[in-house]
């Protein structure tokens, strides 16, 4: 069956119920029409730029009905576009939209563009755009609804978190982006009347289904300001004033709910569908969940920018949390997985290897072929020729056929949800000249599942300190990447047999406050 295309259904939707809510951020309401009229102020002011055909255009956007409205201007215009994390330093930004060859960088408007003073931006609104008709050339609504871009043409480009150095950019086909909000709509029963709440930033894979199934539904979708993600105080505010139907987010903003309700005891019956994914949820919080929203049903999603969410599992809290490590699932519709071992042989039984996954909701490639090396191959499945995402997860296959993930292949670990490579932090920080050497160790923690902890030794008589190291930092690596800790060091750091940095003492010393086994000063 052939899926919706995404921009015709939004369309349709303006067209046909424009007082409809579409989006709700900072507690006003922007309609589909008002949408609309937003979009094609964007739209028009892309053909207005004369841009060549086949480049794309970088987006630095924080979450705003502007930024929506941006993006919708971008398709309907059949321009593809790069959506890296605004948290990105200024060099890492201008070098990633170089690589991607944009034609040019937008912004929706000056207070988004000031963020990056150094990056030369075009700021699509500076001020209110002005209000369209629907009859007026060039909405989108005269004449017929557009088809759509082609199903192999891109217009969404994610980028994966940086955690290996510089973000990878990911095109996603149109055929993807439709076949996977046509899950999302059709799975968590995604319609008119019903308001998702949107957690993640703009750039994040997982805004496919909070905001853009969303709004291929004809629901609303409750934009949770950036700046106030961690304000217990405003995301409350936003589930009282509001009944949200759906909620998809990292653990951290579990706890952080939970946490400020302990005492009075606050539910949230509205709430049908709990959705948690990016990293692992700790025990605590999944036992006191049905206590926050006694009415919901509760996922576990897998899945990666690559391949988008490939694995569900629906968790029964009826009787408390389940012992040990959660399933990640079974495949969505469509969705082949094998786990390989070390030889590259399939494990057709219980036992351990990585993780591979092909969906109909995956990239063919990233946009620089050359890093395609090791995470993607062909590999002949019932006949036919499969393309697989090699996810890098260490997987357990159980003897009751559950699969439990174990940990990556290599030194990533997820902070708040983001991949994050702790040789990549380490690199960054024994780049600065004040520093002889440093490791970087990931510490438990039930929020953002684990915080990056540094420890550094200088180089003699330097006088470099923890802020200059984290501004050092932010110059080069997303702010989940950035040492939430950085402690410094008189002696040589400990090493293993073959001369590595012993990272397991550093990290035993660390939860143990052992300040023997690692000479200190704060």
């Amino acid at each position: 069956m052939a899926s919706t295309p995404l921009l015709h259904a939004i369309l349709h939707r303006m067209a046909q119920h424009p007082d409809a809510p579409a989006l709700l951020f900072r507690q006003e309401q922007t309609s589909y029409g008002a949408l609309h009229r937003l979009a094609s102020a964007a739209a028009d002011q892309l053909r207005a730029f004369g841009l060549p055909d086949r480049r794309p255009v970088g987006i630095v956007a924080r979450k705003t009905p502007q930024a929506v409205a941006l993006i919708l201007g971008c398709l309907m215009v059949r321009q593809s576009f790069v959506l890296p994390s605004v948290e990105l330093g200024e060099t890492a930004l201008r070098t990633l939209f170089n690589r991607a060859d944009c034609a040019r960088v937008l912004a929706p408007d000056t207070s988004v563009a000031g963020r990056v003073p150094g990056l030369e931006t075009t700021v699509v609104w500076d001020g209110a755009p002005p209000p369209l008709s629907p009859t007026q050339p060039g909405t989108g609504l005269d004449g017929g609804l557009p088809e759509g871009p082609p199903p192999d043409e891109c217009g969404f480009m994610l980028t994966t978190s940086g955690s290996t150095g510089l973000p990878k950019v990911v095109p996603l086909p149109a055929s993807a982006v439709d076949a996977f909000t046509d899950w999302g709509c059709a799975q968590f029963g995604i319609e008119p009347g019903r308001t998702v709440l949107n957690y993640a930033p703009l750039n994040f894979d997982l805004c496919l289904l909070d905001i853009w199934a969303t709004l291929k539904g004809g629901g609303c979708v409750a934009l949770v300001e950036e700046d106030q993600a961690t304000n217990p105080v405003h995301l409350l505010t936003l589930l009282e004033s509001t009944p949200i139907h759906m909620i998809q987010a990292v653990p951290m903003l579990y706890r952080l709910l939970l946490d400020a309700t302990r005492l009075d005891g606050r539910a949230f019956e509205a709430v049908r569908h709990v959705v948690f994914t990016g990293d692992s949820m700790p025990p605590s919080s999944l036992a006191a969940l049905p206590r926050l929203f006694p009415k919901a049903r509760f996922s576990n999603i897998y899945g990666c920018t690559e391949t988008n969410d490939s694995f569900l599992h629906e968790v029964d809290l009826a009787n408390g949390p389940p012992l040990g490590p959660l399933p990640i699932g079974a495949p969505l519709p469509g969705v082949r997985a094998l786990i390989v071992g070390e030889d590259g042989a399939v494990i057709e039984r219980a036992g351990v290897g990585e993780l591979l996954v092909s969906t109909p909701f995956q990239t063919a490639s990233y946009l620089d072929p050359a890093a395609n090396e090791g995470k993607f191959s062909r590999r002949r499945c019932d006949g036919v020729e499969i393309t697989y995402f090699h996810s890098g997860d260490l997987v357990r296959r159980h003897d009751d056929g559950s699969i439990t993930l174990q940990g990556r292949k290599d030194f990533h670990v997820k902070v708040r949800g983001v991949r994050v490579n702790m040789q990549e932090v380490e690199r960054v920080l024994q780049e600065h000249g004040g520093v002889q050497e440093a490791a970087v160790i990931a510490v438990p923690d039930d929020m953002a599942g684990h915080r990056l902890h540094a420890i550094v030794r200088r180089r003699p008589q330097a006088g470099v300190d923890s802020l200059e190291l984290r501004r050092h930092c932010a110059g080069c690596l997303p702010r989940t990447a950035i040492p939430s800790g950085i402690e410094f060091v008189e002696t040589v750091l400990p090493k293993t047999s073959t001369g590595k940095v012993d990272r397991r003492q550093l990290l035993q010393c660390h939860l143990k406050g052992d300040h023997d086994g690692v000479p200190r000063f704060y």
